[in-house]
């Protein structure tokens, strides 16, 4: 039973969603769907509907927020945000990270409804059914996108993984875990921190 509901809340096309064919889909057909409680993405103009988080995946992700939070806003450097928020990181695509920071240098992408452009840095706290979507489709999107540092979480692991664009392409600081300091290019006073205090 419990494996059949993890298959339920994997990643999926919104294929029964009132709106235009998949693949045509952009933020202002995405802004007019009606709030249905489901959660919903863009990529490459198709629907995505994706599973609500656990609470696990959401206590990781208030952590990683507020020691953000400490390193960004807490000394004027910029702003930090955590989902749900839109990006419109093109016309057709839109995602909602579960953390984001946009630095000062950056805040004109900020809009009253959404973040246009992307991110200074996205955080993503994967689970077994977003951890395919979420190194696949979504880093695919954030590197086209120009996102110079995005960490995927695994909150069963306790691991953090910074990516750090170069080029039109990832490469990997490394996979932090325990006493490992916390490593950042975009907010390089979060080496303060150990890695497992996001998951303490």
């Amino acid at each position: 039973m419990a494996i059949a509901m993890e298959r339920q809340t994997v990643v999926i096309p919104a294929n029964r969603v009132s709106g235009p064919k998949q693949g045509n889909w952009t933020y202002h057909h995405y802004a007019a769907l009606p709030d249905d409680g489901q959660r919903y993405e863009i990529i490459d103009g198709v629907l995505l509907m994706t599973p609500a988080p656990g609470i696990a995946h959401q206590k990781t992700a208030q952590r990683i927020f507020r020691l953000l939070a400490a390193h960004v806003e807490d000394v004027g450097l910029g702003q930090v945000f955590i989902a749900p928020v839109d990006v419109e990181l093109f016309p057709k695509v839109v995602v909602q990270p579960d953390v984001m920071v946009v630095l000062k240098a950056n805040e004109g992408k900020i809009k009253p409804t959404r973040i246009i452009g992307a991110p200074d840095l996205v955080v993503e706290v994967s689970s077994p059914a977003t951890i395919g979507y979420d190194r696949r489709e979504k880093q695919d999107a954030y590197a086209r996108a120009g996102v110079p540092e995005y960490w995927i979480v695994h909150p069963g692991e306790q691991t953090i993984e910074v990516l750090t664009l170069e080029g039109c392409a990832y490469a990997s600081l490394g996979i932090l875990s325990g006493q490992t300091p916390l490593l950042s290019k975009i907010v390089p006073t979060i080496a303060e921190v150990a890695a497992d205090k996001i998951f303490a």
